[in-house]
């Protein structure tokens, strides 16, 4: 399978100016990429979703629910959810997010906070510092070469 690439994913989603445009970008072995585009003030009231997803702001601002937790988001703002968590998001400006559908058999966890510089076990074992970056000491991810 030939790999998928955008350059600009925001260049995917022009703001329209009323209302909210969708699109699936991708849907390939259970991972679907749906990318949103709100014009200010618009709004997805609460629902939930029966698989664990991810947000991802792109750009612009947004008021976030999730849970009972309520989030300004900004451009670089990620959430990942478990299935069936209720969140709504009403965008304060001209705003794209990108919604990663992930399959169902996938749990979503949450960790609990850590101190800055401290490190976490990933899902491929792997040690990942608390921003995000990968410790100097993982080893690098296995590499598949098709056969």
């Amino acid at each position: 399978m030939p790999a998928t690439v955008f350059q600009d994913l925001v260049a995917e989603a022009p703001v329209p100016a009323r209302g909210i445009l969708s699109q699936t970008l991708s849907n390939e072995n259970g991972i679907e990429l749906v990318l949103f585009a709100f014009a200010p003030g618009e709004q997805l009231s609460e629902h939930t979703s029966a698989r664990p997803a991810i947000i991802h702001i792109l750009s612009g601002e947004a008021d976030l629910t999730v849970g009972v937790d309520a989030h300004r988001a900004i451009p670089g703002t990620w959430v990942r959810m478990p299935a069936d968590t209720k969140h709504s998001v009403v965008a304060r400006t001209a705003l794209v997010m990108a919604l990663y559908l992930l399959p169902r058999h996938v749990a979503a966890t949450i960790p609990s906070p850590q101190r800055s510089g401290s490190t976490t076990s990933t899902s491929a074992g792997q040690s990942a510092a608390s921003d995000g970056r990968r410790s100097p000491a993982a080893p690098d991810p296995p590499v598949h070469s098709p056969a």
